[in-house]
């Protein structure tokens, strides 16, 4: 073969998602990145987690997820599910699962919606003391709500095992070319009986309760002696799967903060210490405006939040060598493109001047949220 068909043949594998770079359609699948903290107790219903991974709880037990530093050989991070409070008996309405989602426009080769449609495969690692038969399902969020639901086992208690799965390609559901949700991954871990009385398929179609976790067999929440741990998740074109996708950690984090950005100066991020958030102008004598460019074009305009963790405050303004610190309110304005973000800070201060230069920092113990999640 001459080189320029191996060329060829080269870029089609990569296009086809057959092993090249960019493949794996799933944000921190190892599980690498975690700017909102590394431990969440009794998350709450659509609760954050770690960076794209999100909490979905309908129960009457109780769960701490964490960034666990085990996994399979080649990862150091997994997202780890502890059972604090046992729930025994699930009702039929009730459940518990992991999920994340992947943006649309980062969709458009599967080509759904059409008659060329590609299959999808779906690869993890897991690990669990609790052995048996556990449902995936995966959504199609645009237009009309469809799903796919298949089933994998644990066979070995304690035991890193690595499941694929592989959906059709759904011909007739078409995926928005937009920076909405296009794909959702849910990992049932417990579920009611409203939800497992139907037929599951490997093919796409209209959401239906009776349906969507079928073939799941599992309580993970009936003992606090339970534990689940999730790490290589990868998403790809094709019915085989490939290894999985390793890359830079500043990629991951690159690839995260598109969806949330954080200044943290809490102590489980590198360390006790104030974090600076940017150089910014008084327009009155109250209020600071700062403009802070985000290190990639955000997904959408972000909302602020603040996370105290304690902190009676979590701002310092300076101007010269005066700091003062402050709870101050939180707006933010665009100048178009989702990367220069323009952050109106007001608070108590009345000591200020129109014009003033100011530095700013988040104080420590304090964390700072940009979210575009979707």
């Amino acid at each position: 073969m001459s080189k320029a068909a191996e060329l060829a043949n080269l870029i089609g594998n990569i296009n086809a998602g057959g092993g090249g770079v960019g493949r794996n359609l799933v944000v921190n699948g190892a599980m690498s990145v975690a700017q909102r903290g590394t431990s969440f107790a009794s998350p709450a219903n659509a609760a954050k987690l770690l960076d794209q991974f999100r909490n979905a709880k309908s129960h009457d037990g109780a769960i701490t997820v964490t960034q666990d530093s085990s996994g399979p050989e080649g990862f150091a991070n997994s997202l780890k599910v502890d059972v604090t409070t046992a729930d025994t008996s699930i009702a039929a309405s009730q459940y518990q699962h992991i999920w994340t989602r992947i943006e649309a426009q980062n969709l458009q080769h599967l080509k759904f919606g059409t008659s060329d449609a590609q299959n999808v495969t779906l690869s993890f690692y897991v690990r669990s003391n609790k052995t048996g038969t556990y449902a995936v399902v995966l959504a199609q969020n645009d237009n009309s709500f469809k799903q796919a639901t298949l089933t994998y086992t644990i066979n070995s208690a304690d035991t890193w095992e690595r499941k694929s799965l592989t959906f059709n390609g759904d011909t007739s559901g078409v995926i928005n070319d937009d920076n909405g949700s296009g794909l959702e991954i849910n990992f049932i871990l417990a579920i009611g009986s409203n939800y497992t009385s139907g037929s599951a398929s490997a093919s796409f179609a209209t959401y239906a309760d009776a349906n969507y976790a079928v073939g799941h067999a599992v309580n993970l929440l009936d003992s606090t002696d339970n534990e689940w741990l999730l790490t290589g998740v990868q998403l790809e074109v094709g019915q085989n799967p490939t290894t999985f996708e390793h890359r830079p950690y500043v990629q991951h984090l690159l690839d995260c903060q598109r969806y949330c950005f954080v200044v943290d100066a809490t102590d489980d991020n590198e360390g006790s210490g104030d974090r600076t958030l940017g150089l910014g102008t008084y327009y009155n004598d109250t209020a600071v405006i700062i403009v802070i460019d985000t290190p990639v074009e955000m997904r959408a305009t972000p909302s602020l939040s603040v996370d105290l963790n304690g902190s009676s405050q979590w701002l310092q303004s300076y101007v010269g060598a005066t700091g003062s610190n402050t709870n101050a309110g939180l707006n933010v304005g665009q100048n178009g493109n989702n990367t220069a973000h323009r952050l109106y800070f007001t608070s108590s201060h009345s000591s200020r001047t129109a014009g003033q230069s100011s530095w700013n920092q988040v104080l420590d113990g304090a964390r700072f949220v940009m979210a575009a999640e979707l």
